[in-house]
């Protein structure tokens, strides 16, 4: 199922232009989340980093150039998503498929020491709350003290009106840099359905993701952010809370 790097490129950088469609501040967004992992590695040889649900290797991408030094795993159940980092981002990490969550998960990560961090960007949303709670158990079991815990995504209020006021300032913000000039989701996927090179990737994802993942719905997406910090000091973190934020864009940093 390997691809060209031509198409690699070709539908890595589509990718990158629809994600600018949900993400308020992508950019700074990641540039916040390279920072505290960057803070929380100084001094050490060859951090050790895990990527979860890394797509095709936007994020991981981003760090490996912040650090070049760091061992970088990048992990999804996406088989498409992953054939393209490992041909567009071949050098950032090393790409592990596997279900975050699922008994043993971590195993297949093969690490050779613990983890100095473990970074996610709208990725654990699609997990329901069980697994969630028994994912930040496992990270916890494999963060060194003082490892991070970071994660990018969009958490709603737990009081209405102003999660209604935090939509609202995100789509204005969006609005006025035209991020929906580009591709949705949706439309990007149709595309890559016309792609043959992409065929055997997207009929094995097919197969996988059945039914198909639909974010919020299990569980997790609804989750506000101090409901991810109980969740968080529950699995054994010391301290969990916000960093960043725009509208309801956030950065949400745990520490082991």
């Amino acid at each position: 199922m390997g691809l060209s790097l031509a198409t690699a490129e070709r539908w890595v950088e589509r990718w990158e232009l629809q994600q600018q469609r949900y993400a308020v501040d992508r950019e700074e967004r990641f540039t916040v989340m390279a920072d505290v992992v960057e803070l929380s590695v100084v001094g050490r040889d060859r951090p050790a980093i895990v990527d979860l649900g890394c797509g095709p290797g936007s994020l991981a991408a981003r760090l490996a150039r912040r650090l070049p030094d760091a061992d970088i795993v990048g992990v999804d159940m996406d088989p498409l998503l992953l054939e393209l980092a490992r041909t567009h981002h071949a050098d950032a990490a090393r790409y592990v498929d596997t279900v975050i969550g699922e008994e043993g998960w971590t195993k297949a990560l093969d690490l050779d020491r613990p983890l100095d961090a473990a970074v996610s960007t709208t990725a654990l949303h699609y997990l329901d709350v069980d697994t969630l709670r028994r994912t930040y158990r496992q990270l916890a079991a494999v963060l060194r003290p003082g490892g991070v815990l970071v994660n990018g995504d969009h958490f709603p209020h737990d009081d209405g009106v102003l999660a209604e006021l935090a939509g609202h300032v995100g789509r204005r913000h969006a609005a006025r840099r035209d991020d929906f000039a580009h591709e949705d989701w949706a439309s990007w996927w149709t595309a890559v359905a016309q792609d043959a090179e992409l065929a055997d990737l997207l009929a094995e994802r097919r197969r996988r993701l059945r039914p198909p993942v639909t974010g919020a719905a299990g569980g997790a997406g609804r989750l506000s952010p101090s409901a991810h910090q109980r969740l968080l000091r529950q699995a054994g973190f010391g301290h969990a809370g916000v960093v960043w934020q725009y509208g309801d864009s956030h950065v949400l940093v745990a520490v082991r």
